[in-house]
């Protein structure tokens, strides 16, 4: 049995979290509902136009990592952070969740600062995401334990991660001692802006590596170049065992060995979409591992982002396993 059953490799940040109007969006000049990369003087310049704010240790593949410790799994994560406040604030509230965290600090010295993602929260709930990524774009293949990664079940690859230089040495040398150990690797395509600015290298990855792949809507069309939902999803699904696609409030679907699933959405109040994916993919991968069915991973990773979404932050206020137990699902094995 292996130590971990999900090691996620992404970028590490702390996520200030503030809410605003469509007419503060426009007025920044900020797009709806994407991440956007930005500079710290940028940073800085948006940090003073915002209200109130909330400031919590985030980023995509950390909050799938953070979901699965408090599901209780046993996992670990992989981002750098410089050795300043917020990389201390970042560090401290992952492991606090029950993660391991081991990645080298970037030192005191170190011209960029631990990266930070300004998410502005729309009344729809929709949020607009500008990321300084800061250090955390310089993680590099020497930030990859060998071992830890043939220790893991799964290994958890973070779409964004590809704007770093060297991100693609990290991604494979993490593949690499995975597979050759046993393990599987799942990818989430994060955003369909990313995957416009690195289609060739998901696609590539995606045929070789990827035995499970997490998307919306929206980037599978991007993925694939395609308006037809149905054919971008069997096109995905030739190419990897499993896909889990979420469809905002139509659910998710769920495609493997030929056959498909629908899995509706938990009707909620959206407060704030941040997280909503993240959690998906955290409570899908817990259940997967846990011996769940398909069809009931999928459920269960739409009530982590149903508790996710009714609240402002991406990490759980509820006790997820409690509104598993709730909606009666038991594993198949």
């Amino acid at each position: 049995m292996k130590k971990f059953q999900v090691v996620g490799i992404g970028n590490a940040m702390v996520d200030v979290l503030a809410r605003a109007d469509d007419s503060f969006l426009a007025q920044a000049g900020i797009e709806k509902g994407i991440m956007q990369l930005i500079d710290m003087d940028r940073a800085v310049e948006l940090y003073s136009k915002i209200g109130p704010a909330k400031e919590v240790s985030g980023g995509s593949a950390a909050n799938t990592i953070a979901g699965i410790a408090h599901l209780g799994g046993a996992t670990a994560y992989v981002g750098k952070v410089k050795d300043d406040q917020l990389g201390a604030i970042f560090a401290h509230d992952l492991r606090a969740q029950g993660a391991v965290y081991e990645t080298a600090f970037a030192p005191k010295d170190a011209t960029d600062e631990t990266g930070r993602c300004l998410i502005i929260v729309t009344p729809d709930g929709e949020r607009s995401m500008n990321t300084y990524l800061g250090v955390t774009e310089f993680l590099t293949a020497a930030d990859i334990d060998e071992a830890q990664m043939a220790q893991a079940e799964w290994i958890y690859l973070e779409g964004y991660r590809f704007d770093g230089p060297e991100s693609h040495a990290a991604f494979a040398k993490a593949i690499a001692a995975c597979k050759s150990a046993g393990g599987r690797v799942s990818l989430t395509l994060s955003d369909p802006f990313c995957v416009s600015r690195h289609r060739d290298a998901f696609r590539a990855m995606i045929q070789a590596d990827v035995d499970l792949l997490f998307c919306n809507r929206a980037e599978m069309l991007s993925m694939y170049q395609t308006e037809d939902f149905d054919a971008a999803l069997a096109q995905a699904a030739s190419e990897v065992a499993i896909v889990a696609c979420t469809d905002s409030e139509q659910g998710a679907h769920i495609l493997s060995d030929g056959a498909r699933w629908h899995v509706p959405a938990v009707p909620t109040e959206i407060v704030d979409a941040t997280g909503a994916g993240d959690l998906f993919a955290g409570a899908f991968l817990w259940a997967l591992s846990a011996g769940y069915s398909l069809p009931d991973c999928g459920q269960i990773g739409n009530i982590a982002a149903s508790e996710i979404i009714s609240h402002i932050g991406a990490r759980p206020e509820a006790d997820l396993t409690t509104l598993i137990a709730a909606a009666g699902l038991q594993p198949a094995t």
